[in-house]
């Protein structure tokens, strides 16, 4: 178990590797330039030329990639006299630990990666991180709820009543859920429950997890939750039907479920205790994928309902050409991914006692 984890996190480690340099040359091949975007349309010359050199923007690509390189890393070399986007004082960090003096002015540390400051806000990267990703987290944790509850009981219903009109009837929602897409269905939501049977329902069409009320201040509005939750559930829920009730079918036509039945155990107790348990295996891969595919994917869904989370932090860094916040995202993302998908391999072991053979 210890080489495989010590694998799986090497692997990791190569893939933020890719994304970080396949980004990095998306971003420096657009011709585009934060400098005159910072400024506006009455930017000079000088201005420009003064804020491309404050952010390290005049070095060569290759450079650059190697300066963010050495701010993401924990043990990295950095400049004590230096404050540059790219050099940073470790006097800055409470916790870093100067370990061998190279040179004069240059120091190898121990510190937590850095992510940088937004080209707009001049906020640190990692802070709006902390500032939206909740609100992100919140609604992807709840539409994975949402969908796995009711995939599982879906597929565990079509697969019990195959062909008949109720399998046909969750075919019908799984179908639905792959074909709508997600901003469509968002406008529609939020038109109908938000706005037509806004009196019945109580729902708003906008609105975030954080509201501001002049009276009471700051305070969480669950009812904000329920519609985006709902909309970014539905391509999830889809899949995990189909996938719960394929496996259960698989499960329910071996010879082990034939001498259950045999033996006469109730249908009750062979479908919960040996069916639905060793149906489980693609649907946990599937959650662990979808899980991080809402965080990156919940866009138009956020944007739409404005919902004040991570899509529209990278909405609006898109816009402004933030490199520093876009890189960021990125990077939390994949990282999502890849713990993820350890922990979907390590659940699978301790339900499959042959995957832990393996």
């Amino acid at each position: 178990m210890v080489a495989f984890l010590f694998r799986r996190c090497w692997n990791g480690l190569l893939v933020m590797a890719g994304v970080i340099a396949i980004v990095f040359i998306l971003f420096n091949i657009l011709p585009a330039d934060p400098a005159r975007m910072m400024l506006g349309q009455r930017s000079d010359s000088a201005s420009v030329v003064a804020i491309n050199r404050d952010l390290g923007l005049d070095r060569s690509a290759g450079i650059r990639l190697l300066l963010y390189l050495n701010d993401l890393s924990p043990l990295s070399i950095h400049s004590t006299r230096s404050s540059s986007a790219f050099f940073l004082d470790p006097g800055k960090y409470r916790h870093t630990v100067s370990l061998v003096n190279l040179m004069q002015d240059k120091v190898l540390v121990l510190k937590a990666p850095y992510l940088r400051r937004s080209y707009q806000s001049k906020k640190e990267v990692s802070e709006l991180l902390f500032e939206k990703f909740p609100e992100t987290g919140m609604l992807a944790l709840s539409a994975m709820l949402i969908s796995v509850g009711i995939g599982i009981v879906l597929g565990i219903i079509s697969a019990l009543h195959k062909d008949s009109l109720a399998d046909r009837f969750c075919l019908a929602i799984s179908v639905s859920g792959v074909a709508l897409p997600s901003f469509f269905a968002s406008i529609i939501f939020a038109w109908l429950f938000g706005y037509v049977f806004s009196s019945v329902t109580g729902l708003n069409m906008t609105g975030s997890l954080i509201e501001t009320d002049p009276f009471r201040g700051d305070y969480i509005a669950w009812k904000n939750l329920i519609l985006p939750a709902i909309v970014l559930g539905l391509r999830p829920l889809a899949i995990i039907t189909q996938l719960m009730r394929n496996s259960m079918l698989e499960v329910l036509s071996q010879d082990f479920i034939r001498t259950a039945r045999a033996k006469g155990i109730p249908g009750k107790i062979i479908v919960m205790k040996h069916a639905f348990r060793n149906s489980l295996n693609p649907v946990i891969t599937a959650i662990s994928g979808w899980l991080g595919s809402l965080l990156a994917g919940a866009v138009f869904v956020e944007f739409i309902f404005g919902w004040n989370g991570i899509g529209k932090l990278t909405v609006t860094a898109l816009d402004n050409y933030d490199l520093p916040v876009v890189m960021g995202i990125v990077l939390c993302i994949s990282l999502v991914f890849i713990l993820l998908n350890i922990l979907s391999d390590l659940i699978n072991g301790l339900i499959d006692p042959r995957i832990r053979l393996e």
